[in-house]
């Protein structure tokens, strides 16, 4: 049995009232540290790393609101990559939840929110559901976050990229993408046209303006030695773009007749 694997089997047991439920990391050395990107909310921090059942130094902690990646050069994506090459990360999670509030946000009622803070709608980019990464379903958010770190050049292809769901009430784990069948398949490497717009000349990663495609109004969207058995805490496809059509060819036409020069006119009839 692989990590997450174990991970959730053991998550499941713990929250049907197993308190012998736990995990033994050394057991699982060759998949450790653990990368997760999770939401900001703060009723996850009862949660983490204790629902995964690791010791705290096996878990590398990232979090944004909604858990969303919106490229494959984002910075979220670059702080994933840095956890790998850095520290050291062999898996990464995506964690969506239930009940979340950037899901239950529309883009009007987000616009409405900035306004009432000071920001006039003139400073945000054109495309706001973009710029935002909004989204309408938790789990859909989360596969399409997957997609894209899977798909991402920074992010190695032997790098399982997990997807999963937690319940906020429970703290019931689910699998919503498993990272270890995705690997069977591998997806090469794609950069979008707007990603090269990132990359400078010596490699380095700048801001880049997102598409100009235009969406409808939707939602936005104890530590361990080594060893030592680990209990869980438990607390009482993306559909397919359009096929892209061929552009008609341009049209040649003569050259542009160039005008007469313009002959200057006396400032006093008469007088020169």
């Amino acid at each position: 049995m692989r990590l997450f694997e174990a991970i959730i089997d053991l998550n499941h047991r713990a929250v049907a009232g197993d308190t012998g439920a736990g995990l033994h990391p050394a057991d699982f050395a060759d998949a450790l540290p653990v990368i997760a990107l999770t939401c900001i909310d703060p009723r996850l921090n009862a949660f983490f790393p204790n629902a995964l059942a690791l010791p705290a130094e096996d878990f590398i902690w990232l979090r944004n609101a909604g858990n969303i990646i919106t490229g494959t050069l984002s910075s979220t994506m670059r702080s994933l990559a840095l956890a790998c090459a850095v520290k050291g990360g062999r898996e990464i999670a995506i964690i969506g939840h239930t009940d979340c509030q950037v899901a239950k946000t529309t883009t009007t009622v987000l616009l409405d929110r900035l306004k009432a803070l000071g920001v006039e709608r003139s400073a945000l980019p054109e495309n706001v559901n973009d710029f935002f990464g909004t989204f309408g379903s938790e789990r859909q958010n989360v596969i399409k976050a997957c997609a894209l770190a899977r798909s991402s050049p920074l992010i190695g292809a032997k790098i399982p990229v997990h997807g999963l769901m937690i319940d906020v009430g429970t703290g019931k784990l689910d699998w919503v993408v498993n990272g270890y069948d995705a690997l069977q398949a591998p997806v090469q490497p794609t950069m979008a046209r707007t990603d090269f717009a990132t990359l400078g000349a010596a490699g380095s990663f700048k801001d880049f303006e997102m598409g100009e495609m235009k969406f409808p109004e939707m939602k936005i969207g104890d530590a361990a030695l080594p060893g030592k058995l680990v209990q869980p805490t438990v607390i009482p496809s993306m559909p397919q773009p359009p096929p892209v059509t061929a552009l008609p060819p341009k049209r040649t036409t003569g050259k542009m007749p160039v005008p007469p020069p313009i002959q200057p006119r006396p400032r006093f009839p008469g007088k020169y």
